[in-house]
């Protein structure tokens, strides 16, 4: 029996490993793969490998994986990689796996500089690819340098401008929390939103020359051909939509564009190697087939995929909300519950001043207490000396305790008097003395008041 060939197959964001018998075809090597990561939409993916001169190619599904140039290693390492690109994310893409793949492909394109991204992109590239894998931004979950050992951004922006990472960092984090209620699914498909339209997106390059030797670029994307100078990249020369492309062809080292009208001449380049040719020729003929697969009606498979994809999304949708609508209740539940809690310590803090000036009150009326009794005590002696006084005859007259009954009497005999009086003294205006004249001793001798002369 033959023996078993052990595989590497490193997609985007998992490692898988197989063993194929040397008979294995590409086509049931990649079929193993995309089984095995729940993979449906087939058509933009393919396994690259290394060849023997160190050259990335795709290996062909029509052939054993053992019949071609795959570098001698063991395990046999490939890469699971989209070949082609949709020329509408949000349209064409149709299962989450999907979009996420491609999310994290694009991304690593970008922050390896493959894909020229200005920075003010980078900078909300950045915020939804944040969004993607923290979720909302939460302010106790997620403080001051959460994004330390996150990489976010290109070298050449970080060299370009003068600005600290944790600036940079602060700028992702506000657009991080412009992005609340998104789900992760929903940022990925926002980032590659974003992302198709740079000039670089989805676009394999190609170093070939013209006629003259001049070397130049060819770009192969979803929508046709470009001829770039060779230091841009950015800003194609030529044009070859696939409407207008009758036919391309190679022979050796040379390859051709036919355009549709006859009376355009046919654009011939050459390419560095054979293999170069036969690659171009590849990918120009899948995009070429998706783009018209798309100008025609969904097939049947297409139309039950986007039905099941809307039915998940849907789902996905009121589970959402219904976690989040728990998510309101368990937060007005903590609310009503700080807000016992505050009354709560209130009533607490209430009550023990309570307490304390109760306690007071208590010393103070204790203390009023013990005094009131002192003063008990020091009035009982007083008049119990001078009971005591009284009994042996030494209390002086003035001292002498005098009964209410005789008090009543001296007080009534003294206000006859006074009535008695000043019933016999003449009124007079000039009875009442001016307020700074000088009273008048009485003589030796007089008794009672003096009359006042009057004139």
């Amino acid at each position: 029996m033959p023996k078993a060939v052990n595989v590497r197959v490193t997609t985007m964001d998992a490692e898988l490993e197989f063993a194929i018998q040397p008979s294995t075809t590409g086509k049931q090597l990649f079929d193993q793969v995309v089984k095995t990561i729940g993979l449906r939409e087939v058509w933009y993916f393919g396994l690259q490998y290394m060849d023997g001169k160190g050259y990335y190619t795709w290996l062909k599904l029509d052939k054993k994986v053992s019949s071609q140039d795959v570098k001698k290693e063991n395990p046999l390492q490939f890469k699971f990689r989209a070949k082609f690109f949709p020329e509408d994310v949000s349209e064409e893409l149709i299962q989450d796996i999907t979009q996420k793949l491609f999310f994290l492909q694009v991304k690593e394109g970008i922050l390896s500089d493959e894909v020229y991204c200005p920075p003010e992109t980078a900078v909300l590239l950045a915020s939804y690819s944040v969004q993607a894998k923290f979720g909302d931004y939460n302010k106790e979950a997620h403080r001051s340098g959460y994004l330390v050992s996150e990489r976010l951004l290109p070298n050449r922006v970080l060299d370009q401008h003068k600005l600290s990472r944790e600036q940079w960092e602060e700028r992702i984090q506000v657009w991080h929390e412009e992005h609340g209620g998104m789900l992760k699914e929903d940022a990925m498909l926002e980032y590659l939103k974003i992302a198709q339209d740079l000039e670089m997106y989805g676009v394999n390059y190609f170093q070939i020359k013209n006629k003259k030797g001049t070397e130049l670029w060819l770009g192969v994307d979803a929508l046709g051909l470009n001829i770039y100078e060779k230091d841009d990249k950015l800003s194609p020369k030529i044009g070859f939509p696939w409407s207008e492309i009758r036919n391309i062809s190679f022979n050796d080292k040379k390859f051709i564009i036919k355009p549709i009208d006859k009376k355009s001449p046919d654009f011939v380049f050459l390419a560095p190697r054979l293999r170069i040719n036969k690659r171009i020729l590849q990918l120009c003929m899948g995009n070429h087939e998706l783009y018209m697969r798309r100008r025609k009606p969904d097939t049947i498979e297409v139309q039950q995929m986007k039905a099941q994809a809307r039915e998940e999304k849907q789902q996905k949708q009121q589970e959402r909300a219904q976690l989040d609508n728990e998510k309101k209740k368990r937060e007005a539940i903590e609310r009503e519950k700080e807000q016992m809690e505050r009354e709560k310590k209130d009533l607490m803090m209430r009550l023990y001043q309570f307490e304390e000036k109760t306690k007071k009150a208590e010393r103070d009326l204790q203390d009023q207490m013990q005094r009131a009794m002192m003063l008990e005590q020091e009035r009982r002696r007083a008049e119990d000396e001078a009971a005591r006084l009284e009994s042996s005859g030494r209390l002086p007259c003035w001292l002498k305790r005098s009964s209410p009954a005789r008090l009543r009497t001296r007080r009534r005999t003294r206000s006859s008097w006074l009535r008695s009086w000043q019933s016999t003294q003449p009124r007079s205006p000039c009875w009442r003395r001016p307020r700074n004249s000088r009273r008048r001793r009485p003589t030796h001798g007089s008794s009672g008041p003096r009359r006042l002369r009057t004139t």
